[in-house]
């Protein structure tokens, strides 16, 4: 039976970038709002948000991509700021020996070096086993990677691969329900993610809207290439609205918002 759905692994952040929701200075991402939490454990993981071990799959596949621990997305073109990489899909390989050497390109080792948050898999039937590792510009490896997930590709299907990412946003929470701290992950399909300083054409950041039941709404943005956080705002019923943001003309969509409801208990 083939599975297709989100896996919500536990992994862990405390973002930084946050401002009040009626002026989000420039400068406000630098600094904490007090509904962001830290995460239930304080390390950095590189991971697949919707693949799990031991899953079976059909190709071509969209696999998409997480990143915790306060790290974010920098594409090669211009160095990142702190706690910046790239993504890497490790197609049966270990983790390499040598950290200090730069990770080669080839069929193995594939890069995306652009600030992407998926691939499409065209895999052949067969088992196979996938891990993701985070590297800086230079494509040295940082320690965030993931956990190897074993898959088993039951069947390549004659589907176009181009056919499966349409630009746009979206985001995953745990339930309609949740209690404090909670996560919201951010998604980008087709549209590549930065850091706004380093002002490349055809990237954005993140900005997360959390607009209660009564009250002000909250902005927070995630300007260094964040794609997730971890929120523990009062008790009551919350309107979430995610974006993707120009990093060259600010305050400009990339796309349409995806938005969300949830209850905090």
């Amino acid at each position: 039976m083939t599975v297709q759905r989100p896996a919500l692994l536990l992994a862990s952040l405390m973002f930084c970038g946050a401002a009040q929701a009626q002026a989000p200075a420039a400068n406000a991402a630098s600094k904490f709002h007090p509904w962001q939490a830290a995460a239930p454990r304080l390390t950095a993981e590189a991971y697949f948000t919707n693949l799990e071990d031991g899953d079976k799959i059909e190709t071509p596949y969209v696999l998409r991509f997480g990143l915790s621990g306060g790290w974010g997305l920098a594409p090669i073109a211009q160095p990142g700021g702190r706690k910046s990489g790239h993504h890497h899909l490790l197609v049966n390989r270990d983790l390499p020996l040598n950290f200090k050497e730069a990770l080669p390109f080839n069929d193995q080792y594939i890069h995306f070096g652009k600030g992407q948050m998926e691939t499409v898999l065209t895999l052949e039937p067969g088992t196979y086993t996938l891990r993701m590792l985070l590297a800086d510009q230079n494509h040295l490896p940082h320690f965030v990677y993931s956990k190897p997930a074993t898959i088993t590709v039951a069947k390549k299907n004659p589907t176009d691969p181009k056919t499966l990412s349409a630009k746009g946003v979206s985001m995953a929470v745990d339930g309609p329900v949740v209690r404090n701290p909670f996560r919201v992950q951010f998604h980008a399909s087709a549209l590549n993610v930065a850091h706004r300083s380093q002002r490349l054409p055809d990237t954005g950041h993140f900005r997360l809207t959390v607009t209660p039941g009564s009250g002000a709404p909250v902005v927070m943005e995630f300007d260094e290439g964040q794609t997730e956080v971890w929120l523990a705002p009062p008790a009551g019923n919350y309107s979430l609205k995610l974006e993707l943001l120009d990093n060259i003309e600010a305050g400009k969509p990339l796309t349409e918002p995806a938005t969300a409801s949830v209850r905090v208990q």
